[in-house]
């Protein structure tokens, strides 16, 4: 690997492949002229080139990133102040990040080269929200100042393309490059990650679908996310909000449609309206929903809508996607995390925080609601709850890991509500509809 780049090898690591690090002594340059796709590849192949007069043999992977923002590229800062002025700026619009990355095969003399490029989406962020995240992390070891693969993760609002461009390292593309370059170990690599897949029905989503893992697999990646976050996450102080969650969770577990896992309801103290779910049956609350809903009703609701994550396996589906059987291997193994199972545990954590799909929202609603109902709650609070969030969206700017932050807009999701309860729609239910309607299984 022609890079000392922390990200890289972290991905390389949890991939499980053999590599020595040997950093190219090429400096990147910025060739006025190029496109940023040229830009990226020329400077990848350099030092990837630099790297090869080095070795006798072997496989030389050199890679290079920028941020673009108005046709300004933004490599990693100088300084801290340079670091808080670019993600000051970063934040304030979307930026496009470009990876070149270029594979040399020394042994059958052949070279190939690609990029790849992915559109960010930020938060703005304000001056404090900078200094404390900058009081957790070294800025200056990332393009762009942030990281999203670790803490940058919460004010990151969505991306379009590859996630591990962004990290870094786009594994897709160096997957294929190495296919066509021949080379056996990319093929070994795209059989592991078939191994052990099974296709099952969803009763949540009514169709087939593969899965990587076992249950049981499912529950200790679960375990294994749980004891990292757990590391940054503040339980309440109050023991009677926690039995009120817990009382609540447990009868909604119980209608549920997964009763192979044991479910587990927990609240934090963060005034944040949020809530979210891990793989495995773990749910998470913020005191602050609790505080905000006006009876148990709306938090039946809620806790529904994140047991609808778990039973349609929306978060270890999104790990597979964009992550591989590589990560949930590692994050599944039994004996006690190594400094990778913890960097992969770090990095489930933080991709789930970054939301869902849309579509995978609103089925969520769709299975809250009738999960409350069949508890014996008013399934309509879901519908008093989210236009309760609407209001409180209206008042104030969007928070970094708001309740809202990735989900689709209210009316959309009472729309979704409605149908499910079989009420009529009106004209209101189809303003800012992004999806189609979800078909109930049992139908």
């Amino acid at each position: 690997m022609a890079s000392d780049s922390k990200a890289r090898k972290e991905l390389l690591n949890i991939l499980g492949l053999k590599f020595k690090v040997m950093p190219s002594k090429i400096k990147e340059k910025t060739r006025p002229g190029l496109s940023y796709a040229k830009l990226v590849k020329a400077n990848a192949l350099e030092k990837a080139k630099d790297v090869s007069a080095r070795v006798k043999n072997g496989i030389i992977i050199g890679a290079d990133t920028v941020v673009v923002q108005d046709k300004k590229i933004f490599g990693k800062p100088r300084n801290l102040k340079d670091a808080r002025r670019m993600l000051k700026k970063l934040s304030a619009k979307p930026q496009w990040l470009y990876t070149g990355v270029a594979v040399i095969d020394k042994d059958n003399k052949k070279v190939k080269l690609g990029f790849e490029k992915t559109k960010v989406y930020m938060d703005k962020l304000t001056d404090k929200e900078i200094d404390n995240y900058f009081a957790c992390v070294r800025p200056l070891d990332f393009a762009g100042s942030f990281d999203i693969q670790g803490r940058g993760a919460f004010f990151i609002r969505r991306i379009e393309g590859c996630f591990y461009n962004v990290v870094g390292l786009p594994l897709r593309k160096l997957y294929r490059m190495l296919k066509e370059l021949g080379l056996k170990f990319a093929i070994l690599l795209f059989c592991l990650s078939l191994f052990g897949c099974s296709t099952e029905y969803n009763i949540a989503t009514g169709q087939q679908e593969v899965f990587f893992y076992s249950t049981d697999r499912e529950v200790k990646i679960g375990e294994s996310i749980v004891k990292q976050a757990e590391q940054e996450l503040k339980p309440a102080e109050d023991p009677l909000v926690q039995k009120r969650v817990e009382d609540i969770g447990k009868k909604i577990a119980g209608v549920c449609d997964r009763k192979d896992i044991d479910y587990h309801f927990y609240v934090l103290q963060d005034e944040e309206v949020n809530a979210f779910s891990l793989p495995g049956g773990f749910v998470y609350v913020n005191k602050g929903l609790v505080d905000r809903v006006a009876n148990d009703d709306e938090l039946a609701c809620v806790l529904g809508h994140e047991v609808g994550h778990i039973v349609a396996r929306h978060s270890i589906k999104k790990l597979q996607a964009i992550m591989g059987y590589s990560i949930l291997k590692l994050l599944s193994m039994s004996v006690p995390q190594t400094a990778q199972g913890g960097g992969a545990a770090d990095v489930a954590f933080a991709s789930i925080m970054t939301g869902y799909a849309r579509e995978d929202e609103l089925l969520a609603d769709q299975l809250g609601t009738r999960y409350a109902k069949a508890a014996g709650y008013n399934p309509r609070s879901m519908i008093s709850f989210l236009q309760k969030l609407e209001e409180v969206e209206r008042r104030r700017p969007l928070q970094p890991k708001s309740y809202f932050k990735t989900h689709p807009y209210a009316p959309d999701r009472v729309r979704i509500v409605k149908q499910e309860l079989g009420e009529n729609i009106n004209f209101n239910d189809y303003i800012n509809i992004e999806q189609e309607t979800h078909k109930n299984p049992s139908q």
